[in-house]
């Protein structure tokens, strides 16, 4: 065994690839560990999350329950987290002086509510660890040797070859990164994309954006996914948390059928269909000379209550004591089966998540090494694992990262 430092090269300059960079150099501060960026800048993704704010990670701290927020990748995660989980982050962040604050849905932030926080944070270990970081620097190939790799570096108009013992792939969903672990024997997941909103043609739908449901079941009989959470209606169809785990669960099947499929909505999910018929009857009779559209007997916006019932045709002058028995059957059937037509897909800000990438068999979960090319890593988005919204990809990234950059020092 040689008694020369370890030579690491990690491969891409988001989340996973600084924190395993930083595991590294904490683990083995005698490796040289170098970290490529294709890009002019590092940490992108980081600073541009949670709308500037930067959702670190979930305050969700049994790996058990954990995992359930993982479209893909919860089977392979579940002993990652007991290794590095959502508490291990937090305290990580802490002793750099970072304190997260948790918001009532869950979601962990920094208490300064500024993504810069934490890219400041990531930038000053590493340089304090001895991290070599090199922007525009992409990574053009890598050879297999005997004993590392020889990397393939283009640097303006020349491309330097560069060896390691060790090299990680944290390219997230970048092509250039699938292209690598191909020419290094593995497949790849054609990755689509998740974490996405639904685009609808209904313009008086559309005339509704802003307005928000706390609690809506949103559904896709097609493909028998259900999702419960807060619906949020925009200026081309439906976002919000229930459509964003919605598209995550069926990002592959949506993506096979072009995005046109039908969405069921029931706008009260809470109440049972005998009990708000029961409700209408009685308002029936309690608010008979009054109209329809004036007077709103369940929990939801107005305006949308407006738009529902001119869906079924009833006019803003029916009177409750004019509406009749098919009308009743009509208004019961739109708020839990209010149904509509997916004409699209939007984007969900500028988080751009994707299910797909490399394999999960092909990578051992415990070290993060590849099961193909002994001494080659991934970690973060290249892996086909996707979390939904809720600071889970950045976990996904800091347990990933970490437990790749533990064990590239241990050889």
């Amino acid at each position: 065994m040689s008694d020369r430092p370890s030579s690491i090269i990690i491969v891409g300059g988001g989340a996973a690839g600084f924190f395993a960079a930083i595991s590294c150099k904490t683990t083995s501060p005698e490796s040289n560990v170098t970290l490529l960026e294709a890009g002019k800048t590092v940490l992108s993704k980081v600073s541009i999350s949670g709308g500037g704010r930067c959702n670190v990670t979930h305050a969700c701290f049994d790996p058990a329950a954990l995992v359930q927020s993982y479209p893909r990748g919860a089977k392979a995660l579940r002993g990652a987290f007991t290794r590095f989980q959502p508490r291990d982050t937090v305290a990580w962040f802490e002793s750099q002086g970072v304190k997260l604050k948790t918001e009532g849905d869950g979601r962990m932030f920094p208490v300064t509510d500024d993504s810069q926080t934490i890219v400041d944070c990531l930038l000053g270990r590493a340089r304090k660890l001895g991290v070599e970081v090199v922007v525009r620097s992409p990574v053009v190939g890598i050879e297999k040797r005997e004993t590392g790799f020889t990397v393939r570096i283009k640097s303006g108009q020349k491309v330097l070859a560069k060896e390691c013992d060790r090299i990680l792939l944290a390219t997230g969903s970048h092509p250039s990164g699938y292209q690598l672990a191909q020419q290094l024997g593995h497949e790849i997941i054609p990755p689509v994309p998740s974490l996405f909103t639904f685009k609808i043609g209904d313009r008086q739908l559309r005339e509704l954006s802003g307005i928000s449901v706390s609690s809506a079941r949103v559904q896709l009989p097609e493909f028998k996914l259900i999702q419960t959470g807060p619906v949020l209606i925009t200026h081309w169809g439906l976002s919000g948390p229930a459509t964003l785990k919605l598209s995550a669960w069926g990002a592959r099947d949506l993506k096979q059928a072009n995005y046109q499929t039908k969405l069921f909505v029931n706008w009260l999910p809470e109440s049972k269909p005998d009990d708000l018929r029961q409700l209408l009857l009685k308002v029936k009779s309690q608010l008979a000379a009054k109209t329809l559209s004036a007077n709103c007997p369940i929990p939801i916006p107005r305006r949308l209550w407006q738009y529902l019932l001119g869906k079924i045709e009833i006019t803003e002058r029916l009177r409750w004591a004019e509406c009749s028995k098919v009308k009743l059957n009509k208004l019961l059937q739109t708020l839990t089966q209010d149904t509509y037509q997916i004409t699209g897909k939007g984007v969900f800000k500028e988080e751009f998540v994707t299910c797909g990438g490399i394999p999960l068999k092909e990578a051992n979960f415990k070290t993060m090494e590849s099961r193909c090319c002994p001494g080659l890593y991934f970690a973060g988005e290249i892996l086909d694992v996707d979390g939904i919204t809720g600071g889970f990809n950045f976990q996904n990234a800091w347990t990933t990262g970490w437990l790749a950059g533990l064990a590239m020092t241990l050889k």
